[in-house]
């Protein structure tokens, strides 16, 4: 059924495809002129050499769902974290994170590792900031062939500003909302000479939001720096600092007292379920990054980055476990979690330009080394049920309490003291990748490549050596992942597209943190995407795409109950359409719908639909400009109900939230904006993590921003 489905659309899209290219065959825009403009709309990706294809690609040329926000449009919108990003994009929403994390679903598939910084892998649990971003790209479907083990679903690539040789700038801006939080960041550009330049961006922020006892702070700076050697060589230099302190708040139970599915308990949309002083999370992150850019001549170009990140996070908490309405109760349960990452990673790749009789080719060839070291344990929580003023497990004290549902809670004596993991682990990854091309005809392109990645992964379970049991793991996994492709273009501004990609995550899972004396006998679990689409530059300014894909995922361990792991498949279909671009020259819209269709198949969830994907996402962001100095922006965004986990037994309700916007240009350039979110007050739940952890939305608030550039 699922494949007689895709049949149907495929058709459908391929039909419609060359139906635009026959209406709009007088419609040629010039190349050159088109490679212009898109490059500032973001239409062709801003660091093309190491995403996406990893070559000089036009996004109309690319085989595969992808969206990009540029920092223009992350400004206007007021976006400052990823989750803003995806609540505008098709395909993709964000789970909870338990409060100290970014975690996305993309096509059906829960991460929380498949970020990227300029293409090179960003995998620690933390808030990524947006201060020194240019643009950010959402690739959708199995990416193993660009960037290696996981990204079954996708991926989210930041792309950081790099210094400007031609022009000296600063820019700054001040924020402020309703709920007292407040945000300032500089951009500051020098040229130092006519080969090299000086690039500082820098932010602080104050958090704070409508949820009871929430605060926190965080700032963060990155230098670069750049250098022309001659014509032909480019060095580029990086380093960014990030520091992020908060309040862990994991948001509200379920209520067990419900008829069918449960639903998030209501009346408690501010109420904290938790320790104001106790539940708190530390990030401290370096990350350095070198690379070269050499041209060997007009045809043949390569690079060689070295990346080197050291994150130091930690999170304590307590959170909802159950709560009891009648009798005014809610049960906690609680641990710590400490992180120490080093990452180091060497890419290389090279580029070639070629024809070979009638046939086009662009080659890639690229290797990549990444050693990665882990130190991360895990501390549950003690609460001293006894009353003997000792937290000791052994002499009756339990990890759960139950409490009077007051505000603040009274929680008694209780601490982070029960060592439940402690383990070490060293992950080496060699990878080499060959990818092609090809211009069959001025209409036809194929693109074929090929990935081999060598996981090798050692664990030293402390914890368990502890206790007696072996704690010594390891797995050396061999993988090779493919990415094919076919395009067909009616015309240079329509492609109609199909292909297919496969990627793998390793037993270890995303944090290498679930491998065990089982587990490390099995192998990867797999993906594989298979999906066709349209592109269609109606004009330079405005396109139209369109992809129909189905992705399954085979082996996905789940945990139904204590009796041990259960294989299953995941299967997830969908549609994914997006509109973006100038309308006329005075109104500018960004409009996107997806539909998934993902379920369970196998183990006793069987039939069920997979965990925190919405059926239905829409959403629209339009901006008039109404005068030269005054513009006004309107949008919304619908999220489908959803069910938290696979179990299927709490259903978290669709909402529609609409935010709006105005901005005044003064004389001497300055912006004053005004953004509204929640434009009327709706009472919604945008994420989740489990059955009783469940996020919600902000009601009605306001941010004003000045920004100025000299």
């Amino acid at each position: 059924m699922h494949n007689l489905k895709i049949a149907k659309v495929t058709t459908l899209l391929l039909t419609t495809g060359l139906a635009l290219g026959s209406a709009f065959a007088d419609e040629q825009p010039e190349t050159e002129k088109r490679l212009e403009t898109v490059k500032v709309d973001g239409q062709v990706l801003a660091n093309e050499k190491f995403s996406g294809t990893k070559t000089q690609t036009p996004i109309i040329n690319v085989p595969q769902s992808l969206s990009v926000v540029t920092s223009d449009k992350i400004l206007e919108q007021g976006f400052t974290d990823i989750g803003d990003i995806l609540r505008y994009t098709p395909g993709a929403s964000i789970g909870q994170g338990e409060g100290h994390r970014d975690q996305i679903t993309i096509r059906g598939q829960n991460t929380t590792a498949d970020f990227f910084l300029d293409g090179l892998r960003d995998d620690v649990q933390y808030f990524r900031p947006l201060y020194n971003i240019e643009q950010v790209e959402i690739l959708r479907g199995a990416n193993a062939m660009i960037f290696g083990r996981g990204g079954g679903g996708g991926v989210i690539n930041r792309v950081t500003k790099k210094p400007l040789l031609d022009q000296s700038l600063t820019a700054l801006s001040l924020s402020a909302d309703t709920f007292g939080a407040l945000s300032a960041a500089i951009d500051y550009n020098t040229e130092i000479d006519a080969s090299s330049a000086f690039r500082i961006n820098a932010f602080a922020e104050s958090l704070d939001n409508h949820r009871d006892y929430f605060d926190g702070d965080r700032f963060a700076v990155n230098p670069t720096y750049s250098r022309k050697f001659g014509e032909d060589t480019h060095l580029f230099a990086s380093y960014e600092f990030v520091n992020d302190e908060r309040v862990v708040d994991r948001g509200v139970p379920s209520d067990s007292t419900a008829n069918g599915p449960k639903a998030p308990v209501s009346g408690y949309d501010e109420f904290f379920f938790g320790s104001p002083t106790e539940n708190e999370m530390t990030l401290q992150a370096h990350i350095f990054r070198l690379r070269l850019d050499h041209a060997f001549s007009e045809t043949v170009s390569g690079n060689a980055t070295l990346h080197y990140a050291d994150y130091d996070k930690a999170y304590q908490n307590l959170y909802s476990s159950g709560i009891d309405i009648a009798a005014n109760t809610v049960t906690l349960d609680g641990y710590r979690d400490t992180t120490d990452r080093q990452n180091f990673i060497f890419q290389a790749n090279l580029v070639s330009e070629f024809a070979t009789g009638p046939l086009s080719h662009t080659l890639l060839v690229g290797a990549e080394y990444a050693d990665q070291s882990t130190q991360n344990a895990r501390f549950d929580n003690v609460f001293d049920t006894n009353g003997d003023g000792i937290l000791d497990p052994t002499t009756g004290d339990s990890d759960k309490g139950t409490f009077p549902i007051t505000a603040p809670l009274n929680l008694g004596l209780f601490g982070f003291t029960n060592l439940a993991r402690n383990r070490e682990s060293e992950v080496q990854v060699l990878s080499i990748y060959i990818q092609d091309q090809l211009d069959l005809t001025e209409q036809i392109k194929l693109i074929g490549g090929l990935r081999f990645d060598q996981f090798d992964i050692d664990v030293t379970d402390i914890y368990a050596i502890q206790n007696g049991q072996n704690g010594d793991l390891g797995r050396k996994d061999e993988e090779v992942s493919p990415r094919i492709g076919v395009i067909y273009k009616p015309q240079e501004n329509v492609s109609i597209y199909a292909s297919y990609s496969k990627s793998f995550l390793p037993e270890s899972g995303d944090q290498f943190l679930t491998l065990s004396a089982s587990t490390e006998k099995l192998r990867p679990e797999s993906f594989e995407n298979q999906e066709a689409g349209i592109k269609w530059n109606i004009r330079p300014d405005l396109s139209l795409t369109a992809a129909i894909f189905q992705l399954d995922r085979d082996t996905a361990l789940t945990t139904p109950d204590g009796l041990g792991r259960v294989k299953a498949i995941t299967e997830t279909q969908g549609i994914e359409l997006q509109l973006s671009g100038y309308v006329t020259d005075k109104l500018s819209l960004d409009v996107s719908y997806s539909y998934l269709d993902s379920s369970i198949v196998g183990g006793s969830d069987d039939g069920n639909d997979t965990g925190q994907v919405p059926s239905n996402m829409f959403s629209v962001w339009g901006r008039y400009q109404v005068t030269d100095d005054f513009g006004v922006g309107i949008g919304a965004t619908y999220q489908d109900d959803f069910f938290v986990a696979s179990d299927n037994t709490v259903l978290v309700p669709d909402y529609t939230r609409v935010d709006a916007a105005a901005f005044y240009t003064m004389e001497n350039g300055t912006v004053l904006q005004f953004n509204i979110e929640n434009l009327f007050d709706e009472t919604y739940y945008p994420d989740a993590h489990s059955n009783t952890n469940i996020s919600t939305g902000a009601p009605l608030n306001a941010r004003f921003t000045i920004k100025t550039k000299f």
